[in-house]
């Protein structure tokens, strides 16, 4: 188990019980992302936590593979799908790179609040365009520390030393913007709800 495992799987409980921080902006990614699903669509979504956006978005979808490295994010997730009634959801736990999965099979592939936690986001963002149908979509948001929270970059650190926070990588939008059009994506779509929230990007797989 890597230390971002245990991190993760330590807070989960804690981590369940806390409210969104910006329930307008979040309502209006998942608005976004709604328009487009269909009842046919594959989607996967990595870093899935404890399930809240799949949550939202299975009703319009066709069905989700929820992904995340924590196994108790995934119960609980899981727990409060079944509550729910939700059918069309099935969870993995792994790390996103070494799912085994057939490539070109998902028409969305998701990854909310996650780029910055991880230690090779271009790795990620090439999976996804693996793992997207020709025309398929990859769809984030991601925070950038360096628009708005560039302070707090010396400190992470010993957050990290202390317990007190993941892994967390600090770069701007413009680098993020830059590394998922070098991933062979096109954005369609970006929006932050004030300069220095977390980006919000709809990108598209080229269809040829």
């Amino acid at each position: 188990m890597t230390q971002a495992h245990r991190w993760w799987d330590k807070i989960a409980e804690k981590y369940s019980t806390q409210p969104i921080a910006d329930i307008p902006g979040w309502e209006h990614k998942l608005d976004r992302i709604r328009s487009h699903l269909t009842p046919d669509t594959r989607m996967l979504e990595f870093g899935c936590g404890t399930g809240g956006n799949a949550r939202r978005l299975a009703p319009h979808a066709g069905s989700i593979l929820a992904t995340d490295l924590s196994g108790e994010m995934l119960r609980i997730a899981k727990a409060r799908g079944d509550e729910e009634g939700l059918t069309n959801i099935s969870y993995e736990r792994g790390d996103f790179l070494e799912l085994d999965l057939p490539a070109g099979q998902f028409d969305m592939v998701l990854g909310m609040s996650i780029l910055h936690l991880l230690d090779d986001r271009h790795a990620a963002m090439a999976k996804a365009r693996q793992l997207l149908k020709p025309g398929g979509l990859f769809i984030t948001s991601t925070a950038c520390l360096l628009d708005g929270f560039w302070f707090m970059v010396p400190i992470l650190p010993i957050g990290r030393m202390l317990g007190a926070f993941p892994p967390v990588k600090a770069f701007g939008a413009k680098t993020l913007k830059r590394e998922i059009a070098d991933a062979g994506f096109e954005i369609e779509y970006e929006w932050r709800a004030k300069p220095s929230a977390a980006l919000f990007i709809v990108a598209r797989k080229p269809a040829g």
